[in-house]
């Protein structure tokens, strides 16, 4: 991508009304647009972001047996009454209204009791049975203080998968099973992440497990051990912070957290309520268990950006740039030396395509040096190659985002590295 030609401009200045660190470095980047508190409009470099975070999401859930399917946001009110959430997530955070015929109709916070209907076309006998399946879609809850950017949204992308299984033992491996997925996940992402169990609500009585990143910026507590890793969310814990681990006695320590991903083992709640049962195998009819597993792939991208950046602006991670290398053309007064960097970068822009490295080149002609190296550093790309009239001919400087050192190095050897 020429950056010329990219649609978003970069801003000098954050936004005035954006208070966390992730929306106003997403904004001044062009990665993202606020359309209102709680409504992000995806720009292409924010696009290019988030595909890469639901690619590796896609990755792990199909390597775990996951089918992606696709549910539609627009719900009946008959589906929820079965489960009485009609009511209880109408008073807390769906969207609801009546269409044109006048019927009640709401925008689904989460599909569970969609999966669970839909699943009785499918499921009649123990032969059906494991299965699960997942989505990464657009979810609506009416919250009344959308606030920390793309962390609290009123319309957001959630990835959820469903379990279905016989019984509760075959429930509780493939919760293990995912877990294990989610730490992968989180790995790939660059987010260093703890296991925090949580309460169960409504579902069980068993704890829960949220996915926890330490950060400033959340709105969670959690009680940790660095050792060990055991965590608990202060909403259960009977731990305190400088009291000894229960798994391991070092020093539990306490902070702030963002939620990153939850798993629930739901149990048979949704098959009761959608009559949603199997014959095993002496014929007897059983009802299904089900688990729900989430991740916010957008509150994910934000998280990155809370605990990845500088004083200059984003250090994204190298699986989730948009872009590989930042290739940057720096003018000169002398327009002999001029044509010669122009050529030398649109060489080394061509060559690196036809490598497959995914390359931002900033061919602008109207910004300076300065203005370049700024916006280079505020959008965060790995590697930074300049090509100016310090670089002598087949040569160019790399920089790192991540440090400081500046190596100029010949062309062929950047590209064999890069």
């Amino acid at each position: 991508m020429r950056q010329s030609q990219l649609f978003g401009k970069t801003l000098r200045e954050p936004p005035k009304d954006e208070i966390s660190i992730n929306a106003q470095l997403l904004e001044r980047g062009g990665f993202v647009y606020k359309t209102m508190a709680g409504g992000y409009d995806y720009l292409p470099l924010g696009w290019r972001v988030l595909d890469k975070i639901n690619k590796i999401i896609r990755e792990e859930m199909n390597a775990i047996g996951g089918q992606e399917l696709f549910l539609s946001a627009l719900q009946p009110r008959e589906r929820w009454e079965k489960t009485d959430r009609w009511k209880i997530l109408g008073e807390e955070v769906m969207y609801q209204f009546k269409d044109r015929s006048g019927k009640d109709m709401g925008l689904a916070s989460t599909h569970e009791e969609a999966l669970a209907e839909i699943a009785l076309r499918s499921v009649s006998s123990y032969r059906d049975l494991p299965f699960y399946v997942y989505q990464i879609q657009t979810k609506f809850r009416a919250e009344l203080r959308a606030k920390s950017g793309l962390m609290r949204g009123r319309e957001f992308l959630m990835k959820d998968l469903y379990s279905f299984h016989a019984d509760k033992e075959n429930l509780d491996k493939y919760y293990e099973v995912v877990g294990k997925a989610y730490l992968k996940i989180f790995n790939r992402l660059g987010l260093d992440t703890y296991v925090a169990e949580a309460s169960g609500g409504s579902f069980t009585k068993e704890y829960t497990h949220e996915y926890q990143v330490l950060s400033e910026a959340g709105e969670d507590v959690i009680f940790y051990c660095r050792k060990c890793r055991y965590a608990q969310n202060k909403e259960v814990s009977e731990m305190k912070a400088g009291g000894k681990c229960p798994k391991c006695e070092d020093e539990v320590m306490s902070g702030k957290s963002i939620e990153v991903g939850n798993i629930f083992k739901l149990g048979i709640k949704f098959a009761e309520a959608f009559s949603l049962f199997y014959n095993d195998k002496k014929g007897v009819k059983k009802p299904v268990f089900m688990g729900s597993y989430g991740i916010g792939p957008g509150r994910v991208l934000a998280t990155v950006v809370e605990t990845h950046h500088d004083e200059k602006g984003i250090v994204w991670p190298e699986e989730i740039s948009p872009f590989r290398v930042h290739l940057l053309s720096l003018s000169s007064k002398d327009l002999k030396i001029i044509k010669k960097i122009k050529k030398e970068a649109e060489n080394l822009y061509k060559n690196l395509l036809a490598k497959g490295v995914e390359v931002l080149y900033d061919d602008r002609e109207d910004k300076s040096p300065g203005e370049k190296f700024a916006d280079a550093d505020l959008l965060g790309i790995p590697y930074r190659a300049v090509v100016s009239a310090k670089t002598p001919d087949g040569r160019v400087e790399i920089k790192k985002r991540k440090g400081k050192e500046i190596e100029i190095t010949a062309t062929e050897d950047f590209l064999k590295k890069i």
